[in-house]
């Protein structure tokens, strides 16, 4: 079995929700198709696909399998643009989004660096918490935080993301260190008032029989705010907790200005991705775009002196 063909076919089958779809795509019968998800399942020994007439589904196994299929097939289409483009510059106009908050800090700083390796490439960046739809309006790549839903994008993990409660030191010398998730409810808790990645609260992992699991707390206080960077200052001048990702404090951790609190029951973490839509050729502006971003934020050190 050629073994790039048949992942390549589960790929296509995942992100296009049929045997029909993707047989149509490459030109030959489903059944040729069926064949190869068959020999690939009985290859790796786990299943992959759960197929009925009407749909097919991923299993655990399988969507796993699929992420790591992506970034497979990304890296061997970028190794072939290498040895063709050979000496080729990277020129053109290169379009990214990113969220508002981590684009001004994780983003912005890197372009202007960019394009100065990369004169002959343009840059627009647009900052936005919604999910911008690239194929539609015309992006290359998109940045994104957190959990990613099912989507046809290719999805290249640059960095694991955690959320922690932080305050000043301050305020917990006024009012104490909380040693549980449920201690928060004494305590003056800075809450994001409209984001719908929140609505069910703050996520911690707690101990259980059968080992742990993540459970959500609502907490709450007087200050309230519909601005993530809001929230973040009201914690530095200590006003209270706040529940951030680690890129947005982790370099006030190092220098002290903020204290980690309930560690021990942070939830795990989700990730950073850069996202793009599958291409067979990827442009080298977005190919070295990409690099250039998983270079930098791989660095040791980066998110404790990262550009705020």
């Amino acid at each position: 079995m050629d073994k790039l063909k048949a992942f390549e076919t589960f790929v296509s089958v995942a992100t296009k929700g049929s045997l029909t779809a993707a047989a149509r795509t490459e030109g030959v019968a489903p059944a040729i198709i069926g064949r190869r998800l068959d020999a690939l399942e009985e290859n790796l020994g786990v299943k992959l696909l759960v197929r009925t007439t009407r749909r097919i589904t991923l299993t655990h196994e399988g969507s796993a399998f699929l992420e790591d299929c992506q970034r497979l097939l990304s890296d061997v289409a970028n190794a072939e643009a290498s040895v063709s483009a050979g000496g080729v510059k990277a020129s053109g106009h290169l379009r990214i989004t990113a969220p508002a908050g981590f684009g001004r800090r994780h983003v912005a700083p890197l372009v202007p660096r960019f394009h100065e390796l990369h004169p002959d490439v343009s840059i627009s960046l647009n900052l936005s918490d919604r999910v911008v739809d690239l194929a539609a309006e015309g992006f290359d790549c998109a940045v994104r935080v957190g959990d990613l839903p099912d989507s046809s994008l290719v999805s290249v993990r640059m960095a694991d993301n955690r959320r922690l409660c932080v305050a000043t030191p301050a305020y917990l010398a006024r009012r104490g260190t909380p040693t549980q998730p449920s201690d928060l409810l004494q305590h003056d808790c800075l809450t994001l008032s409209s984001d719908a990645s929140q609505t069910r609260g703050w996520a911690f992992r707690t101990p259980t029989d059968a080992g742990h699991e993540v459970t959500h707390l609502r907490p709450g206080g007087p200050l309230d705010c519909s601005d993530g960077q809001v929230l973040h200052d009201w914690c530095l001048a200590g006003y209270g907790i706040a529940w951030r990702s680690t890129w947005e404090v982790e370099s006030e951790i190092q220098s002290g200005q903020l204290v980690a609190v309930l560690e021990a029951f942070a939830a795990p973490p989700n990730g950073i991705f850069v996202v793009f839509p599958q291409r067979k050729h990827l442009p080298l502006r977005v190919r070295l775009w990409i690099d250039y971003l998983k270079h930098h934020y791989a660095q040791a050190g980066y998110w404790q002196t990262a550009l705020n």
